[in-house]
């Protein structure tokens, strides 16, 4: 375990490229929305036949931006996390995993379905502009991936709490969550095999509840 002082080193320097991992993707984002805008406008006016000829594209760019977004509140969690003092190993090995992750992907190729692939170029993107602007955090949040998650794997194990990690959740939700879970525990976990075995709806009571 690590000393505090150094638990708070680490904080700063996950913080700090969390917030620049964000500020890139922000930045890519930025740039595939006018180069898709360029695509299916004419005269600052969206043109119906060049959305249907652009799907992909158009497509492309609402997972590229849920990506992003998941960047930034990652980011924004690290933050939280560290201003709170409860930023621990469990959450610094999360976001150093997930960015990490979400980075490689929006680089190498977003899986938007099994067979169809989202990479910068089909959104207008020059695939060597966005290694160069993306070769920087990927390093540094991907640096000993494999030991990361295997060391994630190892906490989880010991973690006998339904949620792993500190959530950071304000009490409301906090309690809203609680509600939830003993509800999800009393009427949906006793027969969710029975209704996935017999390939049946969820009972209409159930969803009313």
């Amino acid at each position: 375990m690590l000393h505090h002082s150094t638990r708070r080193e680490a904080g700063i320097k996950l913080v700090a490229q969390a917030r620049d991992a964000a500020r890139i993707a922000e930045t890519l984002l930025a740039e595939a929305k006018a180069a898709v805008r360029q695509r299916v406008m004419v005269d600052n006016r969206p043109v119906d036949r060049l959305f249907d000829r652009e799907q992909r594209a158009t497509h492309g760019l609402a997972w590229l931006a849920t990506y992003v977004e998941a960047i930034r509140q990652l980011a924004a969690y690290a933050e939280r996390m560290h201003e709170g003092g409860t930023l621990g190993e469990i959450e610094e090995l999360i976001v150093q995993i997930g960015i990490g992750e979400y980075l490689a992907q929006i680089l190498g190729g977003i899986p938007m379905s099994q067979g169809e692939m989202l990479r910068p170029a089909d959104l207008g993107l020059s695939g060597l502009a966005v290694t160069e602007r993306l070769a920087r955090p990927i390093d540094g949040l991907t640096a000993g991936d494999a030991e990361r998650r295997a060391r994630l794997v190892e906490l989880m194990r010991h973690h006998h709490d339904a949620t792993v990690g500190e959530c950071g959740l304000e009490d409301t939700l906090v309690a809203i969550r609680e509600e939830m879970r003993k509800f999800a525990d009393s009427e949906v976990k006793p027969h969710a095999n029975d209704w996935h075995k017999t390939n049946s709806y969820i009972p209409l009571e159930i969803i009313a509840q």
